[in-house]
Parts: structure tokens; C-alpha cells; sequence
């Protein structure tokens, strides 16, 4: 068996009307459109890729996110091209998102760029590009080092 990608995501946040109007910026600009929105979900589209946010339980409403704790690390939405990592940095810029690492390329795979900004309840998002087969490629190895969140 081999899958045909991620279909959805489902994020549990904190800050809930915060981050649906974060998310309902930068997902139309992703090609993601909302296409179903409740008190308890707001679930974008597009991309073969869905996303949904929602408000944690109301027993764990209490914690924040943590990146490094168990749980999702960071999400990475994968680009066409370098320039549209660019365009990614510049929206985060605009909606005044908290830049964690401007666009750059990266030792993870040859001709690896991408830029990070963290959502209003600091889930890292990243935008990455990756030429061709990336470490699919033959003689390419998956090189971890040098990592820096």
C-alpha cells in the first residue's frame, strides 16, 4: 500500500476565535477554503489538504501548546516554488505573526527553503519548498543535522 498524502489535520487550540480569524486569513492565501465553520470547528479544504481547527476539551482548556512536549511538533505546508515561500513570509509579516525563522534554505534536503511563524496559540507553521525528489532523490541522503526549530 502507498497513501496519496495527508488528508486531514486537526488542530486542538487555545485562543479558539483567535486563531479561526488567523487561520481564516492565511488559508485562502494557501488555496484552503473554509467549508465548514461551528462553535466547536472550522475545517479548510483545498490543496488535496484539509485543516481544522478546534477548542480543546473544556477539562484541558487550562493548558497551553508547547512545542518540544509530546504532541505536534510544527506543521509544514509544502510550496511551489521559493518564491511562494517568500509571498509566505511577507502574509505571516502582514497578519503580524511571530516569525520564528525567516526564509532560508536548510541542510534537510538539496535546495531545502523555507520560513516558520508560529499561530496565535504558538503552533509553529512552516513553509517550505523543495526542488525535484528532495531526499527522494537518488544519492540523496536525509541529513537531521544542524537542526534548529
Amino acid at each position: 500500500m502507498e497513501i496519496n498524502g495527508v488528508a486531514h489535520i486537526i488542530l486542538r487550540v487555545t485562543r479558539f476565535d483567535e486563531c479561526v480569524a488567523f487561520y481564516d486569513q492565511l488559508m485562502p492565501e494557501f488555496g484552503l477554503q473554509a467549508v465548514h465553520r461551528s462553535p466547536y470547528l472550522a475545517y479548510y479544504v483545498g490543496g488535496r489538504t484539509a485543516l481544522g481547527i478546534r477548542p480543546p476539551d473544556d477539562s484541558l482548556a487550562d493548558r497551553e501548546y508547547a512545542e518540544g512536549a509530546p504532541g505536534i511538533e510544527h506543521l509544514c505546508f509544502r510550496a511551489r516554488s521559493r518564491e511562494d515561500v517568500d509571498e509566505a513570509f511577507a502574509l505571516a509579516q502582514r497578519m503580524g505573526a511571530q516569525i520564528t525563522r525567516a526564509p532560508e534554505d536548510g541542510p534537510w534536503a538539496p535546495g531545502y527553503y523555507s520560513t516558520s511563524f508560529l499561530d496565535p496559540a504558538g503552533i509553529r507553521l512552516e513553509v517550505n519548498f523543495v526542488p525535484g525528489q528532495g531526499v527522494l532523490a537518488e544519492g540523496t541522503e536525509f541529513r537531521p543535522t544542524g537542526y534548529q526549530p
